[in-house]
């Protein structure tokens, strides 16, 4: 299953994709990244929550990087975006966000214009350069 996206990068074809509500995912087990193709809906307590499910079994309930494929949503409410700052410690030990220039700038201003981020995060338009910054948190 191939996914296209402004900044195009493809699971590889032999992995298949994890399907949830708000991104789909595979994860890498011998770098020890998971993989985040991100989905253009609202995000919400219940769909964060649900989400956070799905990540701790596809991981096994280990904190991991993750490598996120970002893509235009709607901004969530401030409930919404404070839950999933706080959670997001409890899931990932670092975030690198892939997109077109600007848009993970612009998530960033949205969930942290008041205070840094609970665990490193990095904005990239290359997944190469992405995935070599996550390894040092795998």
């Amino acid at each position: 299953m191939k996914r296209k996206d402004n900044y195009s990068m493809n699971p590889p074809n032999n992995i298949p994709l994890i399907t949830g509500e708000i991104a789909d995912y595979y994860y890498d087990q011998p770098s020890g990244i998971l993989y985040s193709y991100s989905k253009s809906i609202l995000r919400t307590v219940e769909n964060i929550s649900n989400n956070i499910k799905l990540v701790k079994e596809i991981t096994g309930n280990k904190k991991v990087p993750l490598l996120i494929y970002l893509t235009n949503s709607p901004v969530p409410d401030k409930a919404t975006r404070k839950f999933s700052t706080e959670q997001l410690p409890h899931v990932y030990t670092a975030m690198a966000m892939v997109s077109k220039p600007g848009l993970a700038k612009l998530i960033m201003n949205i969930l942290f214009k008041l205070k840094a981020p609970p665990i490193p995060m990095k904005s990239f338009s290359n997944d190469e350069e992405a995935k070599m910054w996550l390894q040092q948190y795998a």
